[in-house]
C-alpha cells in the first residue's frame, strides 16, 4: 500500500463526509433560494423527460444498491448468498441502471450543450456536475467489464470491508483498496469527489426528495372553512 492509497482512500472520506454534511446545512442555513434545481422544462420537454427519467431511475438504483451492497456485513447473508452470487447480482443490475443512468444523462447533457437558451442559464456548477456524473457512470459500466475477468467475489467483499471500516471510524480501510485495480480506485474517488462537491451544485435538491419521504407518515391535516370555524 502507498502513501497515496492511504491519503485517497483513508482521510479522503472523512473530508469529502465532513464537507458534505456541514456545507449541505450551511447552504440549507445561508442560501435557501439556491435550494433548488433550476428546471428549463419548457425547452425541449421531451428531451427532458426521457433524460430525466433514465437518469433518476438508473442513479436512485445504483445508490441504494451502492450503500446496502458495501454497508450490509457479510455476516447476515453469507448463509444464503455467496460472494459469487452478490457480485454477479450486482454487476447485472448495476449494468442495467448504470446503463439507464449513462443513457440518460447524456441525453441531459446533450439538451443542455446544444440548446442555447439553456446553455445561456446554466451555472458552471451545472456542467461541472454534469460531466462528473457522465464521467462516473461510464466509468462504473467499464468497471464491470473488469469485474467479469475475476468473478470470485473477493475484492467486492475487499470493496465491503472498506466502506465499513470508513463509516464505523475503524482503521486499516485503505489497506483493503491496495490490491485494486486502477479503475476501481479511479471509480471510488469519483464517487468520493460528488460528495466533497454535492453542496456547492444543484445536487443539493437530493435533501428535498428524501425529506419529501416524511409526507407519507405524517398526520393528516383537518382543513376547515372559515363559516365553520366561525360557527365552533
Amino acid at each position: 500500500m502507498t502513501y497515496l492509497d492511504t491519503l485517497l482512500f483513508g482521510y479522503y472520506p472523512y473530508v469529502c463526509l465532513v464537507v458534505f454534511l456541514l456545507g449541505s446545512l450551511i447552504r440549507f442555513d445561508r442560501d435557501q433560494y439556491t435550494w433548488k434545481t433550476d428546471s428549463s422544462q419548457m425547452l425541449r420537454a421531451g428531451q427532458l423527460r426521457w433524460g430525466s427519467n433514465l437518469f433518476h431511475i438508473g442513479v436512485l438504483f445504483l445508490f441504494f444498491g451502492h450503500f446496502f451492497g458495501l454497508l450490509t456485513p457479510h455476516a447476515i447473508y453469507e448463509h444464503f448468498v455467496t460472494p459469487a452470487d452478490k457480485q454477479l447480482g450486482a454487476m447485472v443490475s448495476g449494468g442495467l441502471a448504470g446503463l439507464a443512468g449513462f443513457i440518460g444523462i447524456t441525453i441531459l447533457l446533450h439538451r443542455r450543450l446544444t440548446e442555447p437558451r439553456i446553455l445561456a442559464i446554466s451555472r458552471r456548477s451545472d456542467l461541472f456536475i454534469g460531466m462528473l456524473l457522465w464521467l462516473q457512470l461510464l466509468i462504473g459500466l467499464v468497471s464491470i467489464a473488469v469485474s467479469a475477468q475475476h468473478l470470485d467475489g473477493g475484492l467486492m467483499m475487499s470493496f465491503g470491508e472498506w466502506a465499513q471500516r470508513i463509516v464505523t471510524f475503524r482503521a486499516g480501510a485503505a489497506e483493503h483498496l491496495a490490491g485494486a485495480g486502477v479503475i476501481f480506485k479511479l471509480h471510488i474517488f469519483l464517487g468520493l469527489t460528488m460528495f466533497l462537491v454535492f453542496p456547492f451544485t444543484r445536487l443539493v435538491h437530493v435533501w428535498s426528495g428524501f425529506a419529501a419521504v416524511g409526507y407519507v407518515v405524517r398526520a393528516y391535516q383537518v382543513v376547515r372553512s372559515r363559516r365553520i370555524a366561525a360557527g365552533r
